[in-house]
């Protein structure tokens, strides 16, 4: 009896430890569905059940100790479970912002702190959807929207976050707009002007309805219309099949690349542990060790009252993991991927599925990743045409959808890209061609009685780059021009580097001067005596114009400078703060950044901010095209020859 009661405990602790850590074979993997389910049961029957219009804002893997996530992936217990694994979780109730640790190994909440500092957690989707259902009950929004002439039934009312300007006291509130979607399936199209409706989200009610009624009316359906030039997806041609990657869980093996593949609500995509094999040293190499997005800021360029607090930080606000898309085979992804689901937790604390969160294929470019033809008595070409691997996730934030690629090329380079799609946020005007403008404006006519307001997109990234282990440094290389001395030459061009030794030194807007920018570990070199690295090749460079104490500005201050350094912290992850709905700029990369700390040959994390300037134009209605920018990592004497040439 006692041997089956010691086999009955030992199979109870074994599927108790499968629910919580069983199945992770990588400490970074995401929280699973058990996982979030017995999560939301351990704090829904704690002490926190008492608190009132208890809400799930944040539930997150609680990311172990870098040290401790190394030595793992460096020993032989990778077959087994980490041995640590908690989630840190933010709930909301009675007014009051809790910020909780959950140990899964045993299945108790270990710390619970009040949060009292400036600005709020996300907005959960059952917020943002209670919010917009609000006017359709409101007695005074139906005579409203009636004395317009337009059927309540035919309407939908988004809500936007609204920012801060300078209020000592702040609430939890957003405002709605509304927009007409009888006749189109273009709601954005179709906006409903001078009518803005404040929402206290704590307690759920409508502060106030505004109704400026101007000169212009809602403007025509036609021609707003979304179709796409293929009536179904089975007669998109796609001919290309391999695939020569592995799954196994979150982790991707993929010709000379290792790496994890995460997903959480605020972030989305998460790249993670990236290593490359190296033929020569016949060993993997360490390149990144935790890449994501960490904010956006999106403002618009127009100031009137209906338009001025429309300065988005999409992720710290709403989140892009929580505005993921299932992807569509044949459309976003070619027939070659493979897909992963993500999960994270819904306003109730229960698990929510993104099924096709992120697609992973092999792209077969038409690129030539090199070649060389030798001239001599007989020609003779060698080469081969270029194959990358690119893991995708779609992000749609209201009107926009985001693209966004992590691209492995087998030379041993990053590149990330950030496509912009979708459709634009719509002015109506009476108007109707442009030499009838004669005010000024905040954007152009793209449609009739339709501007397209001006605006920016910031997409700045956390790139934890460990190049051959944690200890890097940051070099510039500026390019400077030297007379020639002794030679019919009268000039040339030559590079001196510098080495950062702070934050405040490693803080660049480009295009000041013409560099060159590297990350490389001091410690390792080549044969030849050079420093491994990698370097930064940057996009299109954009920083924000908007004047420094410009409210949004204080609140986005880091998109000053595309480029950051700072000093690795786990805790600093978000470049706007961890709370950042209505928040005053007092926590983020830009505060982080002032304590100047050293970042000479130590473990190191860079930003880099993709940016976009976007004056809209015709082409962008009633659907945009695709806009691309990004960057690349780019090895620099990371290896002794090129590796796509075997020796």
């Amino acid at each position: 009896m006692e041997t089956f009661m010691n086999i009955l405990i030992t199979i109870l602790v074994l599927t108790f430890q499968f629910l919580f850590t069983g199945s992770h074979h990588h400490p970074l993997d995401p929280l699973n569905p058990n996982e979030i389910s017995k999560i939301q049961q351990i704090i829904t029957t704690s002490h926190l059940s008492s608190l009132p219009n208890l809400n799930f804002h944040f539930v997150d893997l609680d990311e172990p100790d870098k040290k401790d996530v190394i030595k793992w992936l460096s020993s032989e217990k990778q077959n087994q479970s980490f041995p640590h694994r908690q989630a840190k979780v933010v709930v909301r109730g009675g007014g009051k912002t809790h910020e909780i640790i959950v140990n899964l190994t045993n299945g108790s909440i270990t710390s619970d702190h009040v949060y009292k500092g400036d600005g709020y957690p996300p907005l959960t989707l059952t917020e943002l959807v209670q919010a917009a259902r609000l006017p359709f009950n409101s007695s005074k929004f139906k005579d409203l929207v009636a004395r317009r002439g337009l059927n309540i039934s035919g309407i939908t009312c988004f809500p936007f976050t609204i920012g801060w300007f300078g209020e000592s006291i702040t609430r939890r509130a957003v405002k709605l707009s509304c927009f007409y979607r009888e006749r189109t399936n273009n709601v954005f199209s179709m906006p409903i002007e001078g009518l803005t409706i404040l929402v206290n989200i704590e307690s759920m009610q409508i502060t106030s309805i505004i109704s400026k009624r101007g000169k212009t009316t809602l403007p025509e359906a036609d021609g707003t219309q979304l179709f796409s030039s293929v009536s179904s997806f089975g007669e998109r041609p796609d001919p290309i099949n391999n695939r020569s990657f592995t799954i196994n869980g979150h982790n991707i093996n993929w010709k000379n690349w290792r790496f994890h593949v995460g997903f959480n609500a605020r972030a989305g995509v998460i790249i993670s542990t990236t290593s490359i094999f190296d033929s020569g040293k016949q060993e993997w190499r360490r390149v990144l060790y935790r890449g994501h997005i960490s904010e956006t800021f999106v403002p618009y360029m127009d100031p009137s009252s209906e338009w001025y607090y429309r300065t988005f930080f999409d992720v710290g606000e709403f989140g892009f993991g929580r505005s993921a898309v299932s992807l569509v085979p044949l459309i976003d992804c070619p027939s070659n991927a493979a897909y992963l689901d993500g999960y994270m937790a819904g306003g109730d604390g229960l698990p929510q599925k993104v099924p096709r969160a992120i697609c992973i294929f092999e792209r077969y470019t038409g690129d030539i990743a090199w070649r060389h033809t030798e001239v001599n008595w007989y020609s003779r070409e060698s080469g081969e045409s270029e194959v990358n691997l690119v893991v995708r996730m779609v992000a749609t934030v209201g009107n926009y959808d985001y693209i966004l690629d992590w691209e492995f090329k087998q030379t041993g380079s990053i590149k990330v890209k950030v496509g912009l799609s979708g459709v634009l946020e719509m002015k109506p005007t009476t108007q109707t061609k442009a030499d009838q403008i004669k005010e000024e404006t905040y954007g152009p006519l793209i449609a009739e009685n339709r501007r397209g307001n001006n605006h920016d997109h910031f997409i700045t990234y956390y790139l934890d780059l460990d190049i051959d282990g944690e200890d890097n440094s940051f070099v510039q290389a500026n390019l400077q021009v030297k007379k020639a001395k002794a030679s019919p030459r009268k000039s040339y061009w030559t590079v001196v580097k510098e080495t950062a030794k702070t934050e405040d030194e490693a803080r660049l807007r480009l295009g000041m001067k013409v560099s060159e920018m590297f990350l490389v570990n001091p410690n390792k070199k080549t044969k030849l005596g050079n420093n491994v690295g990698y370097q930064l090749m940057t996009g299109q460079p954009a920083v924000s114009l908007l004047v420094d104490d410009d409210f949004p500005q204080i609140r986005a201050s880091y998109t000053k400078y595309q480029v950051w350094v700072t000093a690795y912290n786990k805790s600093e992850r978000w470049a706007a703060g961890f709370y950042v709905d209505r928040s005053t700029g007092k926590d983020g990369l830009a505060i982080w950044s002032h304590r100047n700390r050293s970042i000479m040959n130590k473990d190191i994390v860079l930003w880099y901010t993709v940016g976009f300037h976007h004056n809209p134009c015709q082409e962008d209605f009633p659907a945009m095209a695709t806009l691309t920018n990004g960057f690349e990592l780019r090895p620099v004497n990371f290896f002794e020859r090129n590796p796509l040439l075997k020796s």
